[in-house]
């Protein structure tokens, strides 16, 4: 019985540790971005699909990565006397990293194959939330102005700029290629990069203080 609670323990561990393997969070970080993508996907699919994922990927996303790498660094922390720069920044980036490209590619992957109508719509309501700024833009300031002269100024720019909200214009209009995937991805990789250089700084420096004060 005592060999047997033994094993187990050891088993346990081992899963422990493999939890706090970057590659291992990184996968799992994966898997958790397609489950939110898959709720959005099949919850909120309608008229504010575009909107939702908007704010998913503007709050939810960004929360989910960066708990992710600092529960990453500071479970490495936890368990060594010295961490350095180097190995804080490893382990915040590659868990985000492999999180992220794994999610760019098969999302882009399922809008482009497995699913085109979730991509037209995408595409859509992207158009229209555009067209719906610019509305909002015109009115607020032509309320402002009060000059004659402004105001019809502003009139033909706004008419210049509704042309390219045409059928015409829009059609074969495509936001999600894999050049605008990968111009996403490398803006989220400046954020994996900066999030990365805080928490290599911030646990580097704990360590050099907790060094220092046993002296």
């Amino acid at each position: 019985m005592l060999r047997l609670s033994a094993i187990i323990f050891q088993d346990f561990s081992k899963t422990k540790d493999m939890t706090k393997s970057p590659s291992t969070l990184g996968i799992i970080l994966f898997a958790a971005t397609m489950i939110i993508f898959f709720v959005v996907y099949y919850f909120f699919s309608g008229v504010d699909y575009f909107d939702t994922t908007l704010k998913v990927n503007a709050f939810v996303l960004p929360i989910l990565y960066a708990g992710t790498a600092f529960w990453s660094v500071k479970s490495y922390w936890n368990n060594h006397s010295t961490v350095s720069f180097k190995q804080a920044f490893k382990r915040a980036f590659v868990p985000m990293f492999i999180g992220g490209i794994l999610s760019i590619v098969s999302i882009y992957a399922y809008l482009n194959f497995a699913d085109p109508d979730a991509k037209k719509l995408l595409n859509y309501q992207y158009v229209q939330r555009q067209k719906s700024e610019l509305d909002k833009e015109y009115t607020s300031a032509r309320t402002i102005l009060k000059h004659q002269k402004d105001i019809d100024e502003l009139d033909q720019k706004y008419k210049e700029r509704v042309q390219s909200f045409s059928p015409d214009a829009v059609k074969g209009k495509d936001m999600l290629t894999a050049s605008h995937f990968s111009g996403y991805f490398a803006a989220i990789l400046i954020f994996y990069v900066v999030l990365s250089l805080f928490f290599g700084a911030f646990f580097r420096t704990r360590t050099v203080y907790q060094e220092n004060s046993q002296e």
